[in-house]
């Protein structure tokens, strides 16, 4: 069952971009977390995308939250799209898609495209925000607005 508005994010693990363990508990009600999912590294859409979070990094991060990206890449392409596009933030490798099995989706579009989903979850860990757009750049935005009213 895919998680929604107000669920609670469960624990997950997962590989990052430095081949190091990623564990939930240490991100999870310890700060906003926004959350991507994109299909793949260095294909248009999701380098714009990606560039897109680089390029707003900074005022996520003054507003109290750590973006993360998830694809179903591998570390070595992780590590490489990120020094690549110079990305600040943690990139997760979910080869297996246990990540994207514990938010309960597969595919958008009738199940032929990769989904395009960002979540912003809470200093509670509840998520607070869908959005799901086949469109990188309007991620970037919805995120962006919804952790500033996470402020208020």
């Amino acid at each position: 069952m895919a998680l929604k508005v107000g669920d609670k994010v469960p624990h997950f693990i997962s590989i990052d971009l430095n081949g190091n363990i990623f564990d939930s508990a240490n991100h999870i009600e310890k700060k906003i977390l926004v959350l991507y999912f994109y299909p793949k590294n260095n294909t248009t859409i999701c380098t714009t995308q990606a560039c897109s979070f680089r390029d707003s990094y900074q005022e996520f991060v003054d507003l109290g939250a750590e973006v993360i990206g998830v694809s179903a890449d591998d570390a070595v392409s992780h590590g490489a799209f990120a020094d690549k596009y110079n990305l600040p933030f943690n990139l997760l490798s979910d080869q297996d898609g246990t990540v994207k099995n514990v938010f309960g989706f597969q595919k958008s579009l009738f199940g032929l495209l990769p989904a395009r989903i960002t979540y912003v979850i809470n200093r509670q860990g509840v998520i607070t925000m869908i959005f799901n757009n086949l469109l990188g750049a309007q991620h970037i935005v919805r995120a962006l607005e919804e952790v500033k009213k996470l402020q208020l």
